[in-house]
């Protein structure tokens, strides 16, 4: 077996680290700088406050763009970049701030749109940004990941890009950011990192190390998840889910994801179910389509979980759903033959070719028509 390991993130992780922003630009020579976050932290005087508190490190702020980011947004911040001269960028908030941050700053040192390189295979540029990632969920682990994932509305399009360049410098996990996010979008963000570690692990590309911190970060979720959804104040468990989410970032940055990622995009561009919750939705159905793939490798890492096999490990999926609330199907939707047959079209996604088992269209439908409660 061959294979390659590479993190180059710094990870400062801990309660109250996020006040660090200014000593870790200080400690590098970095001035200018620019945070780009949600408009919540602007309107409640976050990003001010960080700005301030700075010593002049940071100077603006950047707010206007929507959930799942758009490539026109992307192009818009990165302009505000070029134009104020900025010499690093902050990232504060969950994964849409992520995307749209790690592009930007990568972007920003061209005269090109990101759409040229969104869904188009054409290679990023290598130069970019100094980019210090502060997660405000505990859901996508893009902190320490090379991934963005934009949409082209325009298109219709929704895609990651992967690019070296997409890495943060630093990232920095502060758990306590975390704490008044409600629990809808908790639970959402769990499933996220539940699936990335689950992907991630029998991706065609797994590997030891990212094994491991899949191994990990599953068991987190199933013993956290519960607990941060029922009570956003416990801080131990909105501790464990900023751990678990870090460290699924881990597992699936190199693996990459495969199928229920690949189904998660026409459920959420064409649906509008929550990115995390989309992915949950289908991951037990794949466990148990994958349970034997692989030399039983999924068997091995239900059992490793506590788990008497990958149908028990499947079970678990589907209870943990109900029990934080998330959706087990489709139902309430009242999909149509032709709806069907377009999330099997699109669920034909590049990722669903990393999945250890080949999925026909036949399973797809099957899968869909399940989840809808269509004889």
């Amino acid at each position: 077996m061959l294979w390659d390991y590479e993190q180059p993130v710094t990870i400062r992780f801990g309660c109250g680290r996020v006040t660090e922003i200014a000593d870790v630009a200080e400690s590098h020579g970095w001035e200018n700088g620019l945070i780009v976050s949600s408009e919540h932290f602007v309107r409640d005087g976050t990003t001010d406050r960080l700005i301030e508190a700075s010593n002049g490190r940071l100077t603006a702020a950047f707010s206007d763009f929507s959930p799942n980011p758009d490539v026109a947004e992307v192009d818009d911040c990165a302009a505000v970049i070029r134009a104020r001269g900025h010499g690093f960028v902050v990232a504060m908030g969950g994964g849409s701030a992520m995307d749209l941050a790690k592009a930007a700053a990568s972007i920003a040192l061209t005269d090109d749109s990101i759409a040229d390189y969104h869904g188009t295979g054409k290679a990023m540029p290598v130069d970019h940004l100094p980019l210090i990632a502060v997660p405000t969920t505990a859901g996508t682990g893009s902190e320490v990941t090379c991934v963005a994932v934009l949409t082209n509305r325009k298109l219709g399009r929704k895609a990651p890009i992967v690019s070296s360049g997409f890495f943060p410098s630093v990232a920095i996990v502060d758990p306590e950011l975390t704490v008044s996010v409600p629990p809808k979008v908790t639970a959402s963000c769990g499933m996220d990192v539940l699936s990335q570690a689950i992907e991630g692990y029998w991706s065609k590309g797994h590997q030891p190390i990212c094994d491991a911190c899949a191994v990990h970060a599953a068991g987190l979720v199933f013993d956290y998840l519960p607990r941060a959804v029922a009570d956003g104040s416990d801080l131990q468990a909105r501790e464990k889910m900023c751990e678990a989410s870090l460290i699924a970032g881990l597992a699936f940055t190199l693996p990459k994801t495969t199928s229920s990622h690949a189904c998660s995009f026409p459920l959420t561009n064409i649906h509008g179910i929550p990115h995390g919750e989309a992915c949950g939705l289908t991951l037990d159905w794949f466990v148990r389509v994958n349970k034997n793939a692989q030399s039983g490798r999924v068997q091995h890492f239900a059992r490793t979980l506590g788990f008497a096999d990958a149908d028990a490990m499947a079970d678990a999926i589907h209870d943990l759903k109900t029990r934080i609330g998330m959706r087990t199907g489709l139902a309430d939707l009242h999909l149509n033959d032709g709806q069907i047959a377009d999330l099997v079209r699109i669920s034909r996604h590049p990722n669903l070719y990393n999945n250890p088992v080949d999925v026909t269209d036949g399973m797809l439908e099957d899968m869909y028509r399940h989840l809808a409660a269509i004889a």
